[in-house]
């Protein structure tokens, strides 16, 4: 059976930055770094929700970081292996942000009765990390189909 698909394979070098859903790295590091400083900034109100929210930025900018760099060199090598490993990570950071997204929001309307710059760094924090959730989410679909077109 032949096949007259192209294969998909990951990008390497700076076709890493015009490659969609590789794209989307960006708005990830931006949005992604952004809900890191807001929350390092703030007071920390709830330390058991807002811990697990820095871990979440953390954890996704650095790994997120890594993976980029591993594909600017090409160590995937072409590869499948390496698209079911970009598949499952933005699975689950996807899955991670949502959680601290909404975590972050539950410590932000515990602590409406603050200081007022607080709370507003605290929304911001919120609204960033749904961004950075939502790109993560697009990230995660067109990583699943470019898993399954392989």
């Amino acid at each position: 059976m032949s096949s007259s698909a192209a294969a998909v394979s990951l990008p390497t070098g700076f076709s890493v930055l015009t490659t969609f859903p590789d794209l989307l790295f960006i708005p990830e590091f931006v949005f992604g770094g952004l809900v890191w400083i807001l929350v390092a900034s703030t007071k920390v109100a709830v330390p058991l929700l807002q811990g697990w929210v820095m871990f979440v930025s953390v954890f996704c900018f650095t790994l997120s970081t890594l993976l980029m760099c591993l594909y600017f060199c090409g160590a995937h090598g072409g590869k499948s292996s390496w698209i079911a490993v970009d598949a499952f990570y933005h699975s689950m950071a996807a899955l991670f942000y949502l959680s601290a997204a909404v975590l972050q929001a539950s410590a932000t309307y515990a602590a409406r009765g603050g200081e007022l710059k607080t709370y507003q760094e605290d929304i911001a924090a919120v609204v960033f990390a749904f961004l950075a959730t939502l790109m993560y989410v697009i990230h995660k679909g067109f990583s699943l189909l470019r898993w399954k077109s392989s």
